[in-house]
């Protein structure tokens, strides 16, 4: 059986991390994703609001590195879970249970100063140097980057 999902958004508000009695970090968010096309009617594009689940480190990870605002990709499994609302009816929510959470926009972006590690469950880039405000090696050594002249005729493209 298989159960993957991916969605990128932007978070509705800022996550808060809870502990469980047993001493496990969780959080909750609500991820607003964009739908592809636009409404025939208002020429607009619809919006989804996507509940998050995110456990242990991960959770810390969220909580830490992002804010209200910020484009995260959350990947995971889909989940349906039942529960009883205060009048003792039934009810059903569907929510991302997130293995991995990423960055979906940068610091430019973003406009936050994220100067944290890259992305719980990605590889660090090579050169990587944290506390610089960002990826890259510090500012005091050279990246391995050099910029490219706009004007170049020799590029395929």
């Amino acid at each position: 059986m298989l159960n993957r999902i991916i969605i990128m958004g932007r978070l509705v508000r800022d996550p808060e991390l809870r502990t469980t009695q047993s001493g496990i970090s969780v959080t909750s968010f609500t991820l607003a994703v964009d739908r592809d096309f636009k409404n025939r009617d208002s020429g607009e594009k619809n919006t989804d609001f996507i509940d998050v689940v995110a456990w242990r480190q991960t959770a810390e990870f969220v909580c830490k590195y992002f804010s209200k605002g910020r484009m995260a990709v959350a990947e995971g499994r889909l989940q349906i879970r039942e529960w009883k609302d205060k009048d003792g009816n039934n009810r059903r929510s569907a929510e991302v249970v997130a293995d991995n959470i990423y960055f979906g926009d940068s610091k430019r972006d973003s406009g936050d100063s994220y100067g944290g590690p890259p992305p719980y469950g990605a590889p660090a880039p090579s050169g990587y140097g944290g506390g610089n405000g960002g990826y890259g090696a510090p500012a005091s050594e050279p990246s391995g980057f050099s910029e490219i002249d706009d004007q170049d005729g020799d590029l395929p493209f």
